[in-house]
C-alpha cells in the first residue's frame, strides 16, 4: 500500500504554514514534506510534527535567493562557501525534525564553461553526501522540466543518473518526480523499475496543470499499483496544486487510507 506525504508548500495553503500540519493529519496523511523550513525555528516545526503524529519525509537544502529567481546554488562556483554553510544548517533542521532525506535543487545553468559548472557541482555534492552520511541522512537530487523552470541544470533521468555516477558517493540518490519526468520523457514505469535502487523519494502531480491525480493524463491507479509491486518502500510526496481547496481534491487518496 503506498504511503503518501503531504507537501505543505503546495497543499493546505488555505491556512498559515504551521497550521497545515494539523490539516494534513486530519486528512489522513502520516507524513509531510516541504521545500524550505528555514523561515521557522526547528523547534516550532518539531512540535507540530509531534503533536500530530507526523513523520518528516523530506525538505530541501537552502536554495539561494528564491524570490530573486534562484533555484539552487550547487552549480555556482562563487557560492561554494554558502552552499557548505547551507548543508550545515540543513543538518541542524534534519536532526531536530528526525528527517532522513534532504533534496538538493542544483540550480539554473550559469553562463560559464560546462567544465567549470560540472566540477563545482560534483565537488559540492561530494561534500554534502559525505556530511549527511555521518548523520545517516540521504542526499537526493532531482530533475525538473524546463517548461516550468527554463534553464534548470538537470532535466532528465539520464542526466541525474550520470551525475550520481560521477560524484561516486554511496549517499547520493535520485528523487523521481513523476510530473516533471512525464513532461520531459514519459516512460514512467520502466524508469522506476530500472532505477529503483537509486530512487530514494517519489513525488507526484498530474499533467497538464500539475494538479491532483486523476485530473490529467497519467494513470495513477495503475502507477501506484506498479510502484507497490516494484517494492518501493518510501513515501510518495504529493507536490501538486489543488484545483480547488486541498480537502476537496483528496478524493483520489481515499482508497489508499
Amino acid at each position: 500500500m503506498p504511503k503518501f506525504s503531504a507537501n505543505l508548500t503546495m497543499l493546505f495553503t488555505e491556512v498559515d504554514f504551521l497550521d497545515r500540519f494539523g490539516r494534513a493529519a486530519r486528512a489522513g496523511f502520516t507524513a509531510v514534506e516541504f521545500m524550505s523550513p528555514y523561515a521557522h525555528e526547528p523547534g516550532q516545526i518539531a512540535a507540530r510534527l509531534e503533536r500530530h503524529g507526523l513523520t518528516q519525509a523530506l525538505f530541501n537544502l537552502p536554495a539561494g535567493r528564491w524570490e530573486a529567481g534562484e533555484r539552487g546554488i550547487a552549480c555556482l562556483p562563487d557560492r561554494a562557501g554558502e552552499f557548505q554553510e547551507g548543508v550545515g544548517q540543513a543538518v541542524e533542521y534534519a536532526k531536530a525534525l528526525k528527517c532522513s532525506r534532504i533534496n538538493c535543487l542544483v540550480g539554473l545553468t550559469p553562463t560559464l564553461p560546462e567544465k567549470t559548472i560540472r566540477k563545482t557541482l560534483v565537488n559540492n555534492l561530494r561534500f554534502a553526501s559525505k556530511i549527511l552520511a555521518r548523520e545517516n541522512i540521504r542526499l537526493l537530487i532531482e530533475s525538473i522540466n524546463i517548461r516550468d523552470i527554463p534553464g534548470f541544470y538537470l532535466s532528465s533521468t539520464a542526466q541525474a543518473l550520470s551525475l550520481i555516477k560521477e560524484v561516486d558517493h554511496s549517499n547520493l540518490f535520485y528523487q523521481y518526480d513523476i510530473y516533471h519526468m512525464q513532461v520531459m520523457e514519459g516512460n514512467l514505469t520502466e524508469t522506476i523499475k530500472k532505477n529503483l535502487n537509486k530512487i530514494a523519494h517519489i513525488q507526484i502531480a498530474d499533467n497538464p496543470g500539475r494538479h491532483e491525480p486523476g485530473t490529467g493524463e497519467i494513470n495513477y491507479q495503475n502507477l501506484f499499483r506498479f510502484i507497490d509491486e516494484a517494492g518501493y518502500k518510501g513515501f510518495i510526496g504529493c507536490e501538486y496544486k489543488p484545483l480547488r481547496t486541498t480537502e476537496e481534491g483528496l478524493e483520489w487518496m481515499k482508497p489508499y487510507l
